[in-house]
């Protein structure tokens, strides 16, 4: 800077060109000093270059060789290079599919138990699928498929066992009245056994009781698999003969349906909504099994099918109750069963009262006992429906008497009202034998011979005592004491008597054609059935084994009956010989005007007598015991003629003072004295 700032320049430059030419000539004598040295060099590498231009040749045709050579080398490694890829690859493919088959498989395998309709094991394939092997494939497209299609997997599984459950109980609603009927076989057996191990106490084992039949059929049940395969819901049983061994009537039933849909449910945390469907539907079921068909009291049959199907869903809830924990509970079954009591009883009151046959009654009674006792031993209570019995009781005591009324009014009718005749020994021992009658003074007479009392006494009797027998039938299993049994039997019995034979005695009495020889006979026969109420009292105990003297013990008012039966018979017997009395006065022709009386008594009055003489021959010559006799001689013929003379003078004293009568002649008088003289006579 200093050079160009300042005027010297050129004396730079000239310095510097004296400088080079110092340097010039300092490497010119360095040259020169080493010249040879230099051409030596030179030489030597000319030497080199020969020999380098040597070793390129040769490098050159090693090359070409080497690269000749390695063409092969290159290939094969390429290829092996390939290969190591492809190595890798299906190395990584393996590991991939070691992941993907498992889940592929399982789903499968899902698959194939959805269409084979094994749902609860569909359900534990898909809960694998969902939380073991899907997670570990997750990036992939199908398994993203896959997780789409397990909600509506779940949903399939979900409905499909909810149809299953349906056929099962529209099954179980199909086949209850035959679960039921099996059931009631059951009870039948169970009752036949205790009631054979009860009078022979000794005679023990052979069969179950019901409840270990229940209980070793529970326990079948209780083994079978929730996974079953079978679907059914009721298995198909052949009717078997009474002697067989009746079938458990869970053996009837399959219930897998019901446990595979209530595990199903679960394990899908919808428990709660199965419950309440299951609930729901059997309460609508209970229902129309409660409503008894509109015929159902017009046969047997009617009411055994009603039975069944009741008792056939009761068992069913029972099974349930016991086999499932919690799908129904006992206050659910407590109030089904209460709705079911109700429902029935109100059934069986209207359907009952319509029924007047008492046999179908008293069957009708059997099958209830028989009904009680099964559900009693599936333990409901049952007490309800024996006070029920004890309603139907007095229903059935009213169409005996309705019965009896016919068979008295047949008896009634079809008698001849004349002394049974016996021709030998044979005979009459039948007819004792039938009636409680002894009389040492007929006995003794020779054959023929005739009893006092008509055939309606013996027939009357024996009727009285079926009756009592009828009412010691409905008695039985209502599980009533002794007391209560004859305590029952009594009041229908007193029913009987004071109301039915007596009306049927009092229509007979009152009959217009009725005869006085056949009240006489009547008034006789109601006075041996009177003394035959001892032996009726004496039937009762022997069949009740309830002394007469126990406290609260109600007596036949047969004696009242009979005895207000001979009143009405005498009594008629009275108004009738006044009605012939007037008919006999109607005949009366007195002539009041007349001047000379007759010689003779009126002829309607001798006719009169005439009859009234005849009347009294038949009281006097009625055969009979003694005091029979002296009863009917004594005590109606004497009133019989005291009433029909106190009649015939008032009735002579009205003649004389009517009204029309204005004049009358002492003729007249004469002659009207001279018929009550006759009358006197």
């Amino acid at each position: 800077r200093s050079v160009y700032d300042g005027e010297e320049h050129g004396r730079f430059m000239e310095k510097l060109e004296a400088r080079i030419r110092n340097h010039d000539r300092e490497i010119e004598k360095m040259c020169n000093f080493h010249y040879q040295g230099f051409v030596d060099s030179i030489t030597e590498l000319l030497k080199v270059r020969g020999e380098a231009q040597k070793l390129k040749n040769q490098v050159t045709d090693t090359n070409r060789k080497l690269q000749n050579e390695g063409k092969e080398l290159i290939i094969a490694m390429e290829e092996l290079k390939q290969c190591r890829l492809q190595q890798r690859n299906i190395s990584a493919t393996v590991d991939k599919l070691t992941l993907c088959l498992p889940v592929l498989e399982m789903y499968s395998k899902l698959r194939e138990q959805m269409k084979s309709k094994r749902h609860y094991p569909a359900l534990k394939t898909l809960e694998h699928l969902e939380h073991m092997y899907l997670p570990q494939v997750s990036h992939y497209r199908f398994c993203k498929i896959m997780v789409d299609n397990i909600p509506k997997l779940r949903e399939e599984i979900k409905e499909v066992s909810m149809s299953d459950l349906k056929d099962f109980l529209e099954s179980i609603r199909k086949h209850s009245d035959k679960i039921g009927e099996t059931a009631m076989k059951q009870a039948q057996q169970q009752r036949n056994l205790d009631n054979i191990v009860s009078q022979h106490p000794r005679i023990s084992g052979g069969k179950k009781s019901k409840k270990e039949v229940c209980a070793s059929s529970d326990l079948e049940v209780k083994n079978t698999s929730p996974m079953s395969e079978q679907d059914s819901g009721i298995l198909d049983v052949e009717d078997e003969d009474e002697d067989e061994e009746v079938p458990g009537a869970q053996d009837l039933v399959d219930f897998s349906p019901v446990y595979r849909c209530l595990h199903i449910y679960s394990v899908l945390g919808a428990r709660e909504t199965f419950e309440n469907y299951y609930r729901k539907q059997r309460r609508k079921q209970a229902r129309l099994v409660l409503q008894p068909p509109s015929n159902m009291h017009e046969t047997l049959d009617g009411y055994r099918k009603y039975f069944n199907q009741i008792v056939g869903f009761f068992v069913v809830e029972d099974h349930i109750l016991h086999t499932t924990q919690g799908l129904v509970n006992r206050a659910y079954i407590d109030e089904l069963w209460e709705m079911a009591l109700s429902k029935t009883i109100a059934a069986l009151r209207t359907h009952s009262s319509y029924c007047s046959d008492p046999s179908l009654v008293l069957d009708l009674k059997n099958l209830i006992v028989l009904f009680a006792d099964t559900l009693q031993g599936y333990g409901f209570p049952v007490n309800q429906l024996f006070d029920m019995l004890l309603e139907i009781q007095d229903q059935y005591s009213e169409t005996l008497l309705k019965k009896w009324s016919g068979v008295f009014r047949n008896i009634l009718d079809s008698d001849n009202y004349s002394p049974i005749p016996v021709t030998n020994e044979e005979v009459y021992k039948k007819i004792v034998g039938q009636f409680p009658f002894q009389d040492a003074e007929l006995e003794k007479q020779p054959f023929p011979k005739k009893f006092p009392f008509s055939e309606f006494v013996p027939k009357v009797y024996n009727q009285i005592k079926e009756f009592i027998y009828a009412c010691l039938k409905f008695s039985e299993d209502l599980h009533l004491s002794s007391t209560e049994v004859d305590d029952m039997i009594r009041k229908s019995t007193n029913l009987l008597l004071t109301r039915t034979l007596s009306n049927c005695l009092q229509n007979v009495i009152k009959r217009k054609n009725v005869g006085l020889t056949e009240l006489v006979q009547i008034i006789i026969n109601t006075t041996h059935l009177e003394k035959s109420c001892k032996f009726l009292e004496e039937f009762i105990t022997n069949i009740t084994n309830v002394l007469p003297e126990t406290v609260h013990t109600t007596k036949l008012y047969g004696t009242t009956t009979f005895k207000d039966a001979r009143h009405a018979a005498e009594e008629e017997i009275y108004t009738n010989l006044n009605q012939k009395i007037d008919q006999f006065l109607q005949l009366a022709d007195y002539d009041w005007m007349a001047m000379e009386p007759g010689s003779k008594a009126s002829d309607y009055l001798v006719d009169l007598i005439g009859f009234l003489r005849s009347t009294f021959a038949v009281f006097t010559h009625l055969p009979g015991d003694v005091d029979v006799h002296s009863t009917m001689s004594g005590k109606v013929a004497q009133t019989a003629c005291m009433s029909a003379c106190k009649h015939l003078s008032t009735s002579l004293m009205q003649l004389l003072l009517e009204a029309e009568v204005r004049q009358l002649t002492l003729g007249a008088l004469q002659q009207f004295n001279l018929d009550v003289e006759e009358c006197e006579r």
